[in-house]
């Protein structure tokens, strides 16, 4: 199966190898002095849009062998949405409920694809993300808002998961310097971190510029996107300069 056709039919491609050991090194060593300079308790949710002040995230964002592997499921021309943090610290219970990225994204068509960076090996243990595999296919669903504590998402919405889709669902083990990707509609989530390691990765969103905003973001705010790949022949977004370090 081509990558395309698996992004098709399951809505994810995994265990995408982007950086040798040496630069995701480089790369882990530099969010450890970001994490430094901001404080764990930040860096858990709190480090959106980094890329514009932070020249590894930027690297990150506009990594060849990344935007290569979106080209092939989003085609030639990309917009970089946002980046967006999720580090979990264990062993704790903090989680990632049941959730379909562009809900509250207020995108129309609600398109967009994640790339999901491991700054730290993901597994089982420390918290990896879950997928329910062709879960895309059934448009959005509803969200309601999650009644255990924990959850790392920004407004603590969640949607319902019927036993057979938890049944199904697949952990996405990365090792530092692999990326999965998936499609915004995509159901997915994480466990609590139960080890005593730090499960970090970097979400890196892409849209098409075809795509239309019709209103804020989850957080209330105007998205900052920037063209990364092609042309932008929509101007639909309000475009931000390429970051300069």
């Amino acid at each position: 199966m081509n990558p395309q056709h698996e992004f098709e039919t399951n809505g994810y491609l995994t265990g995408i190898v982007v950086c040798e050991q040496r630069e995701a090194t480089r790369y882990r060593e530099c969010f450890d002095q970001l994490e430094a300079a901001e404080g764990k308790e930040n860096c858990a949710i709190g480090l959106i849009d980094k890329h514009f002040d932070q020249s590894f995230i930027w690297e990150l964002a506009t990594h060849p062998k990344i935007l290569e592997c979106t080209r092939e499921v989003l085609g030639p021309d990309i917009l970089l949405l946002g980046t967006h943090f999720f580090c979990k610290y264990g062993p704790q219970e903090k989680f990632v409920a049941w959730h379909q990225d562009v809900t509250y994204w207020g995108l129309e068509p609600p398109q967009a694809v994640t790339a999901w960076y491991a700054i730290d090996d993901s597994d089982q243990e420390n918290g990896c993300m879950r997928v329910i595999p062709g879960s895309h296919r059934e448009g959005l669903r509803a969200h309601g808002k999650s009644k255990r504590e924990g959850n790392l998402l920004s407004i603590n919405q969640e949607l319902t998961a019927s036993p057979d889709e938890e049944q199904a669902a697949v952990d996405l083990i990365l090792k530092a310097g692999e990326i999965s990707l998936h499609d915004g509609t995509l159901i997915h989530g994480s466990l609590p971190n139960r080890s005593t390691r730090r499960r970090c990765g970097l979400t890196i969103r892409y849209v098409a510029p075809a795509v239309l905003p019709t209103q804020k973001n989850s957080l209330g705010q105007d998205w900052k996107t920037v063209l990364v790949s092609g042309q932008d022949r929509f101007n639909n977004f309000e475009s931000c300069p390429t970051p300069s370090f």
